[in-house]
């Protein structure tokens, strides 16, 4: 597939769904909010890149805040290993790893930060409809996947008590933990054909992430997102692509037995949140099936529950690497049997 549409959004914690309730994390675990298409059978691919996020815009509900937080920020290296098993089906194996994810507050001790690994994620795609001279669509590719947590989802601070000098731990919040520590579940949609004219390509996607429970008794709020791509090509090699995309994350649910016990020290009312964005998307495909992205989001549209971090700076940089496996044959000598 020449035309290149970028998996692009952020981890469990990370691109436009980190604004959850004191930078409680929530939204998608793919790198990317286009579930791109099928590989060619026994075709390789590897796929890296680098994802930030500044925040230092608040809000409430839709109007800014100036007394909850200083800055949020997070650095991801996102990683995808694919291989087509046909040429309708394809399995990658995708993981990422936080260098960074810091919370800084407006009173002193309210800094939270932290890094390491984060989830594996276990996402086959199919290919309903495939490219034909008689049928107008590029492809149709339906994707279901599993998360499941490798990282660190119950990392504890200590303070120290400066009446009785002990150090008291406390569990850090969601935001700060490199993954919810829960099993969720991966659905996807998406369809790229050719405008007429062909130098135009239109692409939409759907994603819908059913969010499992974690051994503290928490649920991240469910998570969905439509996406709409218009890109074309230039000289082959260059792809210019506008997406707008649409995002909506449930409302974190808490076990009751479990708050009765330990109150969280995060608010689980401030989560949820309707977003929409603006991402324009550029893809170079280099000499030897080496493509390099880079893709930003501005938000035009912003309304959270409560009071939250909004989404602010964010941008992917990275490149993607696709190769045949040889074809081995069997040559029988002459007069072999």
């Amino acid at each position: 597939m020449k035309q290149l549409y970028i998996v692009f959004f952020l981890s469990l914690f990370s691109g436009a769904s980190y604004a959850q309730c004191c930078a409680v994390g929530g939204g998608s675990p793919l790198a990317g909010d286009a579930s791109q298409g099928v590989l060619r059978e026994r075709q390789f691919e590897i796929n890296s890149n680098f994802q930030y996020i500044n925040s230092t815009n608040f809000l409430t509900e839709d109007k800014r805040d100036t007394n909850f937080l200083e800055r949020f920020s997070s650095k991801y290296v996102y990683s995808r290993f694919a291989y087509g098993l046909s040429d309708r089906l394809t399995m990658s194996v995708e993981t990422g790893y936080w260098v960074d994810k810091t919370q800084i507050g407006i009173r002193e001790g309210d800094t939270y930060d932290s890094k390491g690994i984060g989830d594996l994620i276990l996402f086959p795609r199919y290919n309903i409809i495939k490219a034909s001279a008689q049928n107008k669509f590029t492809e149709l590719t339906f994707g279901m996947g599993v998360k499941l947590p490798i990282g660190t989802y119950n990392d504890s601070i200590g303070r120290l008590e400066p009446f009785s000098g002990e150090t008291l731990y406390s569990t850090m919040p969601p935001a700060v933990q490199t993954t919810s520590g829960a099993q969720d579940i991966l659905l996807s949609l998406f369809y790229s054909g050719g405008l007429p004219g062909g130098k135009m390509k239109l692409s939409a996607n759907l994603v819908y992430i059913l969010k499992g429970w974690n051994p503290l008794g928490e649920k991240l709020g469910n998570y969905a997102s439509a996406g709409l791509f218009l890109g074309r090509n230039f000289q082959e090699k260059l792809n210019v692509a506008l997406q707008l995309k649409a995002e909506f994350i449930g409302s974190m649910l808490i076990n009751p037995d479990v708050m009765m016990m330990s109150f969280p020290n995060y608010d689980p009312e401030a989560t949820g949140s309707k977003k929409l964005f603006v991402s324009p998307q550029l893809s170079y495909s280099a000499a030897g099936g080496l493509t390099l992205f880079a893709q930003t989001d501005f938000p035009v549209y912003q309304y959270v529950n409560k009071t939250q971090i909004a989404s602010q700076t964010q941008f992917t940089i990275g490149l993607t690497y696709r190769f045949l496996l040889r074809q081995t044959s069997v040559i029988n000598p002459a007069g072999s049997i």
